[in-house]
């Protein structure tokens, strides 16, 4: 089904020697950066201080966050630049809710090539940038989030056959996002905060797809989360059986992220660790959320947990998700250094 004959990318290659070499690592949070910005609705849109947005819509734009390619991309830039700049080897696009699906809420599906086009041109802006200063190789990872909608679940407790989205409809949504993304230059492409298996694998079947048509593969990152005490992602897998539902990819890395702090996340990575025949990625919480929705965990104590990853020689890459900073980054790229990464056999 999927051609593992089409000839890597350079970029393919250059990571898989790296990641040999050493632990690699990823940036943190975007949403918490923004945040930061204090940014209103003319700012959103690109009327106030920004670029106007030649893609209209009818429906308030504050809170989509990825429209900022678009309307404020310096200010998106400098918050990539700034990730680099900490240590990462790979910096994510600004593109977790780019999809047809996701952009739908917004009323800017017919946004979406250009979100994930300029989103990966942005990255590579910024890790340039980076790169003249210090001689370092970066990569761009294209983000690819889960959708607001599952496959293989009903939204309805009274029809539980139902479901809002389709496979198909997944596949051709992400297909979008994916060739925008290539398009842009991205170096890897990045399944992110997987809680239904099946929306992923309709992300990698439109991988494949996309691949095929660019006469290049690239470098798959899948990363799952799991939800909460019981270990499982939301449609009920293990960690184990996340793995097995998606080796068939032949990933870059495998892994988890989000949901949870590293402390929590640590027994669910260790079990992925013990049965992944390919290089393992970890980007924990800040800890868990307060009352007010905020994260708490300072970058020394969020470093001093993924370094106990390294010790344990569970991780090859590592980086942060929600409440990180570039701060948190830099922490973390300095505590898991001494380290070298999971031995992987392939």
């Amino acid at each position: 089904m999927f051609n593992f004959h089409l000839p890597r990318t350079a970029a393919f290659d250059a990571l898989q020697s790296l990641a040999r070499e050493r632990i690699l690592i990823l940036d943190g949070a975007m949403g918490t950066q923004i945040q930061q910005l204090g940014l209103a609705e003319e700012d959103y849109t690109g009327h106030g201080s920004g670029h106007v947005c030649r893609h209209h819509s009818d429906h308030p734009q504050k809170g989509n966050n990825d429209l900022l390619i678009l309307t404020q991309p310096e200010a998106i830039e400098e918050i990539h630049f700034k990730y680099a700049m900490a240590g990462a080897d790979i910096v994510e696009t600004n593109t977790f809710s780019a999809t047809t699906i996701a952009q739908a809420d917004y009323g800017m599906e017919n946004a979406v090539h250009d979100l994930n086009a300029e989103g990966a041109r942005v990255v590579r802006r910024a890790l340039d940038r980076a790169t003249a200063i210090d001689g370092k190789p970066r990569f761009v990872a294209g983000a690819v989030g889960p959708t607001n909608r599952t496959a293989s679940l009903s939204p309805d407790v009274n029809n539980p056959g139902y479901r809002a989205v389709t496979f198909d409809d997944l596949r051709t949504a992400y297909g979008q996002q994916v060739r925008g993304l290539i398009q842009g230059g991205a170096d890897i492409i990045l399944i992110e905060t997987i809680f239904d298996t099946l929306n992923a694998k309709a992300a990698i079947f439109a991988c494949f797809e996309a691949f095929a048509e660019h006469g290049r593969r690239l470098p798959l990152m899948i990363s799952g989360t799991i939800t909460d005490a019981s270990g499982r992602t939301l449609s009920g897998q293990t960690p184990t059986a996340f793995w097995n539902s998606v080796r068939h990819a032949r990933p870059f890395t495998v892994g988890l992220n989000c949901a949870l702090g590293a402390a929590a996340m640590r027994p669910h990575i260790a079990e992925l660790a013990a049965v992944a025949e390919t290089f393992t990625c970890a980007y924990p919480n800040a800890g868990l959320p307060n009352a007010f929705g905020q994260y708490d965990e300072g970058p020394q104590d969020t470093a001093v947990q993924v370094a106990d990853f390294a010790r344990e020689g569970l991780v090859n890459v590592v980086g942060g998700c929600c409440g990180t900073t570039p701060d948190h980054i830099r922490a973390i790229a300095a505590a898991v250094a001494p380290f070298p990464p999971r031995k992987v056999s392939a």
